[in-house]
């Protein structure tokens, strides 16, 4: 029986959850099972460890840089606060009002809107924001 294709989205997605340990000791058990007679050149060992090095320092660089989109957001987000905005619900309904509150659901600021006749609408993100308006 034929096993079905590996998609590309699934390796990358395997992979993305090693680490630096991980692929050390993947290449630490080459080394014990490698053929004594033909063993690694200390070039291609190095040149791994080196692939090794840099693919941990770009995980890190992305996990930084991951954390920095995610205080932005809030950043942007508390800067609405006391602004009149319109918004688009989820649903696709327009609502215009205050923004009132500020939450954070699993690390996504969500806005929370009253309008003018005190109807409060919440969860509402940066993305779902059309205009911005000073208080008048």
């Amino acid at each position: 029986m034929a096993t079905p294709p590996v998609s590309p989205t699934a390796s990358i997605n395997a992979t993305a959850n090693l680490n630096l340990s991980d692929l050390l000791r993947v290449l630490l058990t080459e080394l014990t099972n490698q053929d004594p007679l033909k063993p690694v050149d200390n070039t291609e060992f190095l040149a791994q460890i080196a692939q090794f090095a840099t693919l941990n320092s770009t995980q890190q660089t992305t996990n930084g840089i991951q954390q920095l989109v995610g205080l932005q957001a809030v950043t942007q987000t508390a800067g609405l606060l006391g602004k009149t905005v319109a918004a688009t619900t989820s649903s696709g309904t327009i609502v215009n009002g205050l923004v009132t509150a500020l939450n954070l659901v699993s690390g996504v600021p969500q806005l929370t809107i009253t309008d003018g006749a005190g109807n409060v609408t919440a969860g509402i993100t940066i993305g779902d924001v059309q205009t911005v308006h000073q208080p008048q």
